[in-house]
């Protein structure tokens, strides 16, 4: 189910298995943009980060724990999928 791993090493792997992908890359960047709040330029540090209460909030209705970290497989299917589904 969930990653026992934190959400730095999550990134980290994503970023690899990005580097080694192209496609996946694309995938991972657009999912990463339309979960980021949406005035994020307005506050420190400026980048665009999904609100914490949000991200909270989908681990919570995905895995029911709010603090959960989802797996690697989780995350490249979903952007995988959103592609597919949403012809994003």
């Amino acid at each position: 189910m969930a990653s026992s791993a934190g959400w730095p090493i999550l990134t980290a792997r994503l970023a690899a298995r990005a580097v080694v992908n192209p496609r996946l890359a694309v995938d991972l960047l657009r999912v990463t943009w339309s979960f980021r709040a949406r005035d994020w330029y307005r506050r420190p540090p400026f980048l665009p980060l999904p609100p914490r209460e949000y991200l909270r909030w989908r681990m919570f209705t995905a895995y029911g724990d709010e603090a959960a970290v989802p797996t690697l497989e989780d995350v490249i299917r979903f952007a995988r999928w959103r592609r597919e589904t949403m012809h994003l």
